[in-house]
This record gives structure tokens, C-alpha cells and sequence, in this order.
């Protein structure tokens, strides 16, 4: 409960920061500037995306023993996207699509953990995607990489250390849980069947993404090179994974104000990008809110329910 209102807090406060440092303004231009022809881009993009997600995490899923047929997990990864778009935090969707087909599958700890391993899955990849794209184009933090791409192989090897040295056998908590995440990677990520389709959905899906921050940016009337603007947005892209956010608002607009105020652009165009990627994210996940509705008219209200068990 404390980290859940944490989140809110620090979602609000970070909005509040911003628009006492650069008033409104941006804000209210990027929601003007939307337009059809990049609504449609976002809708298109939004399916492949969303199609990849959801192959990814069927895969994920058949890998650990669960089945996930492809058709309900496009359901499934739809709603989650508009929850995620709606709903503080940017990731009480996932929590509700694992716990759902944890219930519908008879096993919520395997539907939770095929969620959480094709997420960090998805992470990996994104993180991956940008270490080659910040190494290859100019940006505020190339002279920071090196340090980054330090710690990041120091942590790696700190977790395949521990995981060398903590026991696996016996019945302690720490062990269990140790067989389980081997057992999990090794089945759900690492199978012959499901590597290369988790790969190649990630990747898809890295690229879709940025594919809309750049359509955003255009938008916003931003009309700095390519190689200008990838690394940028794919900045703005990886603090999306700070669950520090109100209907996705916060971090991602922070770091874009930052990032574009940094390569010599203005912070003001920053912020407008990526509130021009926010209503085109929130406009491409709008097929969840007709999942949504489809199955509250489908569940027959409890009263309902009762009376027609009645007359029987």
C-alpha cells in the first residue's frame, strides 16, 4: 500500500515540477497537435505491437506449462495496454492479465510468473536495442556509456554468481525460489521453441515503439534529423519503465525535457513529443476499452444472475 500511494506521489510531484518549470504550455500544445494521419500510424503500429506482445507472452506462458491461445492473449494484452494507459503506476494492466490467466489456467503463480519473465524479457531487449543505438548516435549520455555498460555487466555477473553460490537444493525459501527462476528461464525464455520468437517480438516491439515516439515528435512540429532524435527518444522510451506515473504522465515527459533541452533542442519540444506519444499511445489502446466492455456485457450481473436461476 505505502509504494502504491509512493508511485502516485512521486507521478504527481514530478508533473507538478515540471509545470512549474515550463508552465503548461507544452502540455496543452502537444494534445493540439494530433492529427488523423498520426492517429492511424499509432493505430497500426499499436496492433503489431500488440500482436508481438502478445505471441511473446503466449510463448512465454506454453514454455512454463500454461496454455495462452494467441487470440485470447491479443484480448488480454489489449486491455492490459489501456489500463496501463489509464491507471496510475503504467502497470496494473500486466498485474491484472497475469492474475486473470493465473486464475482462468488454474495456476496464478505460473500466470504471474509468465507475465513477469516475458516483461523482463521485453526489458532486456529494450536495454539491449539502446546500448547499440546510444553507442551509435550522438546524445547527452554517450559520454556516460561506458560507465553504464560497466555496471550493467558487473550486475550480471553478480547474479550469476549468486545464483552459483546460493543453494539450490534443500527447502528453504531461498532455494525454492532459486530452482524456480532457473527452472522458469530455462523453460520460458531460454527452450529451443521460445527464444527466437520472444527475441523477435521484443524487437518488433522496441521498434514499434520508437516508430510512434518518432511519428510524436513530427508531429510536434520537432524537424531535427533522425539520428538526432532516436537516441532521444529512446530515452524518453526506457524511463517509461519507472512505474512513477499518473496514466503514463511523468517520467517519460521529465526525461524527454531533459534529454531534448541537453542535444540543443528546447525542453518545451521535449515535453511536447512526448505528450503527443501519450495520446497516441492512450488513442492506440483504446480496443481494451472495448474488451472491457465486451465482457462486463457478457458476465450477467449477480442479480440477474439469481433471478434466472429462480425460474428454472
Amino acid at each position: 500500500m505505502f509504494w502504491a500511494w509512493a508511485r502516485v506521489v512521486g507521478g504527481v510531484g514530478l508533473l507538478a515540477t515540471l509545470l512549474w518549470q515550463v508552465g503548461g504550455g507544452p502540455f496543452l500544445a502537444g494534445v493540439r497537435l494530433i492529427d488523423a494521419p498520426a492517429l492511424a500510424a499509432a493505430l497500426l503500429i499499436g496492433v503489431l505491437t500488440t500482436v508481438c506482445a502478445a505471441w511473446r507472452w503466449s510463448l512465454v506462458a506454453g514454455g512454463l506449462g500454461v496454455r495462452l491461445p494467441l487470440t485470447t492473449a491479443v484480448a488480454h494484452c489489449y486491455r492490459a495496454v489501456f489500463l496501463n494507459a489509464t491507471l496510475p503506476g503504467g502497470v496494473l494492466g500486466d498485474v491484472h492479465r497475469a492474475v486473470r490467466h493465473g486464475r482462468d489456467a488454474g495456476d496464478v503463480s505460473r500466470g504471474i510468473r509468465a507475465v513477469v519473465w516475458e516483461r523482463a524479457a521485453g526489458q532486456v531487449v529494450l536495454v539491449a536495442v539502446a546500448l547499440v543505438v546510444l553507442a551509435a548516435f550522438p546524445s547527452p549520455v554517450q559520454p556516460y556509456l561506458p560507465a553504464a555498460v560497466a555496471l550493467l555487466v558487473a550486475a550480471g555477473l553478480a547474479a550469476v554468481l549468486l545464483a552459483r553460490v546460493l543453494p539450490r537444493a534443500g527447502r528453504s525459501r531461498w532455494a525454492r525460489g532459486l530452482r524456480t527462476a532457473v527452472a522458469d528461464v530455462r523453460a520460458g525464455l531460454l527452450a529451443r521453441r521460445t527464444w527466437f520468437g520472444v527475441l523477435v517480438a521484443s524487437t518488433v516491439m522496441v521498434a514499434g515503439h520508437l516508430a510512434t515516439f518518432l511519428v510524436a515528435a513530427r508531429t510536434a512540429g520537432s524537424d531535427a534529423p533522425l539520428s538526432r532524435l532516436l537516441p532521444l527518444t529512446l530515452l524518453a522510451l526506457l524511463a517509461m519503465g519507472l512505474p512513477l506515473n499518473i496514466a503514463g504522465f511523468g517520467p517519460r515527459e521529465g526525461v524527454a525535457a531533459w534529454v531534448f533541452g541537453a542535444a540543443g533542442l528546447t525542453a518545451a519540444e521535449g515535453i511536447a513529443t512526448a505528450t503527443v506519444y501519450g495520446g497516441l499511445v492512450l488513442v492506440a489502446s483504446l480496443p481494451g476499452a472495448a474488451v472491457l466492455l465486451a465482457r462486463r456485457a457478457r458476465t450477467p450481473a449477480p442479480g440477474r444472475e439469481a433471478a434466472s436461476g429462480s425460474g428454472c
